[in-house]
């Protein structure tokens, strides 16, 4: 994080980007302290600018610089901020250079494109969530991007075609209530309205003439799931797919309980992520539809991160499963398909499961070691 020392409310602003990335949301993703976050904005002595910045202190680096007028005003913050732009263009998928434009009509141009905190109609606390979550979307395209390179080592040019791809969400709904397709509908146009992210709405997306199955299918894997579970959504033979095929893949997930009453038979896999509450009775809430794609952000780099983590260790074992979830009965089913009934390891995020669930699992399976990450690195030093 970079500002001007003279701008009063930078400190404030990175405050907020400090508590939410280091805070518990990502530490079991990332290691106790969640993702490292520096801040410059207090001059070296003997200088009008901060330390440079060392790019060889992570794997990979993304800088948010705020841009106002203190900043621009300063010859030698000017060049220091066009500097690091350069160097994180020459690093290629390594860095990436994110500016937030704080004032308007600022004379000042970069060749990357801006976050554009000026034209955000809304109050300082909402603009201060936008940003979390506009720079939660870039930081997912940097890790897809790197982790294609890591999967496709021998690509020494992955397309640039790729990072520019929209994420998807799979918007699974049920059409057999009043609530269903509607509030999924809310959720898709306001996502197409407001955000970069890309959706998947079957009404809308499926072309005529091609397989219902295979396309969704497809599309469950591409990106991740929004279930919005209204009363009927239970009972659907599809929805229920659309769920376990998403667990199996182990894509992310969130869910929308938008029960009006109740469900009769509540699906078992829509449990172990997060769930946002949606009032059926107000389906086009903005600040809930907001807090739903805010969650299903969070949920995504959370899962990608974990896969960049853990990618140099898959090699280990053919018979180890790494889940950024904590372990349910249809990981077992999965590794059971996978290895058979061989020893075999599940390794999850903290925190470790309780006896009673670990109990349970072994009497399923009790040729299956299940441990956090923390544990399988301390075993397999």
């Amino acid at each position: 994080m970079l500002w001007h020392s003279d701008y009063i409310e930078g400190e404030a602003i990175a405050d907020n980007l400090h508590s939410h990335f280091r805070g518990d949301l990502y530490k079991a993703f990332v290691g106790d302290h969640g993702i490292s976050v520096l801040y410059r904005n207090v001059p070296q002595p003997k200088s009008e600018v901060p330390l440079p910045i060392d790019w060889n202190d992570a794997q990979i680096t993304a800088v948010v610089v705020l841009i106002e007028s203190s900043m621009i005003n300063s010859p030698a913050w000017r060049e220091y901020i066009c500097s690091i732009a350069h160097t994180s263009r020459e690093r290629d998928d390594h860095s990436s250079f994110f500016s937030v434009i704080l004032e308007s009509n600022l004379k000042f141009k970069l060749d990357e494109q801006a976050l554009r905190w000026d034209l955000w109609n809304a109050s300082g606390i909402d603009r201060l969530e936008r940003l979390i979550a506009d720079l939660t979307h870039e930081f997912c395209r940097m890790i897809r991007h790197r982790l294609d390179r890591l999967r496709n080592p021998d690509d020494a040019h992955s397309p640039f075609s790729r990072y520019l791809e929209k994420i998807e969400i799979f918007i699974s709904h049920s059409k057999h209530d009043q609530d269903g397709e509607k509030i999924a509908g809310k959720i898709r146009d306001w996502i197409h309205q407001n955000s970069a992210l890309s959706s998947f709405f079957d009404v809308y997306d499926i072309p005529p003439g091609t397989s219902f199955k295979d396309v969704l299918q497809l599309k469950i894997g591409s990106g991740a799931v929004i279930a919005v579970q209204t009363d009927s959504y239970s009972s659907r033979e599809w929805c229920r797919r659309e769920v376990i095929e998403a667990k199996r893949r182990r894509v992310p997930m969130i869910v929308v309980d938008c029960l009006r009453d109740m469900d009769p038979q509540s699906l078992p896999y829509l449990g172990n992520v997060p769930v946002v509450r949606q009032d059926p009775n107000y389906p086009d809430k903005v600040s809930r539809i907001q807090k739903i794609s805010s969650v299903v952000l969070s949920e995504i780099f959370r899962s990608w991160l974990w896969d960049f983590r853990v990618e140099g260790l898959r090699h280990h074992s053919s018979a180890t499963i790494f889940t950024a979830r904590q372990p349910e009965l249809l990981t077992l089913a999965e590794m059971v398909s996978k290895v058979g009934s061989q020893k075999a390891e599940i390794v999850h995020p903290e925190p470790k499961l309780s006896a009673d669930e670990h109990n349970l699992f072994f009497a399923i399976a009790p040729y299956v070691r299940i441990l956090t990450i923390t544990d399988w690195i301390e075993v397999h030093k």
